[in-house]
């Protein structure tokens, strides 16, 4: 999806803006409401870190210092380096100062379009690119823990956010190989 992003679909001013964006998602873990209510002082990329406020949060959980992936802040600090618009929040949008979250589903949509994803469904086979939302991209990420990086659900769960390991256990137990 990332490589989609940099495609002569999308405007060239907001390539980098949308690398990051999915870059993002897909490194944290983050529910769109998140993403979109991020501010540039919620970023230390020179720690390399993204710091969630309870008021960022689903259910307002305690505060959340996430670390990110090398490349996830070295695509944020070109982005913000070089974004065409200075604004306070992270992703701005051409006609607000802040990008929607119903803004953002459909720009996933049109990049995992782009890019011809083919989901896996949880109850086998493949999705379309049509089906592909932000929450695809927090779904991906737990497949990633478990099946890739041979983590367990409570990595997944501390990633995620979950208020309890039962939650993560109901929506990615069927990660885990038995």
């Amino acid at each position: 999806m990332r490589d989609a992003c940099l495609s002569g679909r999308f405007p060239t001013y907001l390539q980098d803006r949308n690398e990051a964006i999915v870059a993002l998602l897909y490194d944290a873990g983050l529910r769109a409401s998140e993403l979109v209510g991020l501010d540039v002082e919620n970023l230390d990329l020179d720690d390399g870190t993204i710091y969630l406020t309870t008021e960022l949060q689903k259910g307002n959980p305690p505060p959340a210092t996430l670390a990110l992936d090398r490349e996830t802040v070295r695509l944020l600090q070109r982005y913000l380096r070089d974004r065409w618009k200075d604004s306070e929040a992270v992703f701005p949008s051409r006609s607000s100062p802040r990008l929607s979250t119903r803004s953002l589903e459909r720009l996933v949509k049109a990049i995992a379009i782009e890019a011809e994803v083919q989901p896996q469904l949880a109850s086998g086979g493949t999705g379309e690119p049509e089906d592909i939302t932000p929450h695809t991209l927090r779904h991906s990420v737990a497949y990633r823990i478990v099946q890739t990086e041979g983590g367990r659900l409570e990595d997944v769960q501390l990633r995620l956010r979950h208020a309890t390991l039962q939650t993560t256990d109901e929506i990615y137990s069927h990660l885990v190989p038995r």
